[in-house]
């Protein structure tokens, strides 16, 4: 019976990398939250998947759920594996398995322990599943498929690969700015378009075959999708897979730094 729920990394090869997860020695606490603990993956590690999704790095949402891309980010890329008619065969990893603090993922996305890392993770991604399509978002995943990649010479098996816009570069972007923020939704949309179109004749086993449709200028209904739950550990509410925007980090300084607000909806309440 196929479980409602995500078991995490409970079998091998997964269960001896998330026992090996590095820590301070690798990922320094002046650029990474490492107190909050490394979040390793969201999606199938039991050899179904067809996609591989790269991400960045966990936020406020992914540490307190233990799964990476639950947040704004991740419903975006929910909605993307769709029109691709991925609704379950897919697995997401990040570039860092820690949460970045300020600028420090670019200070240290090829250090040589993360690399190492991460590679051992995609190594037995690849090992274990029929991959099909790799999706890169944004540059600092790009950069870690390409370090992948370099160690595998360009005999390497090649599926399909995009690396597309970040899914809340949008945002960072604009900076609150209305007039802005519309726009670079429209880019980034645009960019995703060609993503789909370059890896979706490499996609051959979709859990559901439909014809993929574009995005417009916007966000249509229907474009961002539930986390669903079964991509969750046991007992996850279903609100957290609903919708994003219940984590919050919230105060300055170290206070900031040790604190993320988690309120429940008012429509989830008795």
């Amino acid at each position: 019976m196929t479980p409602s729920f995500d078991p995490g990394c409970a079998a091998e090869p997964f269960l001896s990398l998330a026992g090996a997860a590095p820590g301070a020695a690798v990922y320094p606490g002046d650029s990474f939250r490492i107190e909050w603990g490394p979040v390793f993956h969201r999606g199938r590690l039991d050899g179904s998947a067809r996609v591989l999704v790269i991400g960045q790095d966990p936020a406020q949402h992914e540490t307190i759920v233990r799964r990476i891309l639950v947040g704004e980010a991740g419903h975006r890329v929910q909605g993307l594996l769709a029109k691709l008619g991925i609704e379950r065969s897919y697995v997401m990893v990040n570039t860092f398995v820690y949460s970045v603090l300020g600028h420090g993922g670019e200070h240290h996305q090829r250090d040589a322990g993360i690399v190492a890392y991460r590679n051992r993770w995609l190594d037995a991604i690849f090992a274990t599943a029929p991959i099909e399509a790799v999706i890169a978002l944004g540059g600092m995943a790009n950069a870690a498929w390409s370090a992948w990649r370099a160690t595998h010479g360009a005999a390497a098996f090649s599926p399909g690969f995009a690396h597309i816009t970040h899914p809340t570069a949008p945002e960072s972007g604009s900076r609150d700015d209305p007039s802005k923020h519309a726009p670079l939704i429209a880019q980034m949309l645009a960019n995703w378009n060609q993503g789909l179109d370059a890896i979706a004749p490499h996609v051959t086993h979709p859990d559901h075959a439909r014809p993929l449709v574009h995005y417009g200028q916007a966000f249509a209904p229907g474009d961002q999708v539930p986390i669903p739950l079964f991509d969750l550990p046991a007992g996850t509410p279903g609100w957290m897979a609903a919708d994003d925007g219940w984590a919050q980090r919230t105060g300055t300084g170290a206070a900031g730094r040790a604190t993320i607000t988690v309120k429940v909806p008012t429509e989830a309440l008795p």
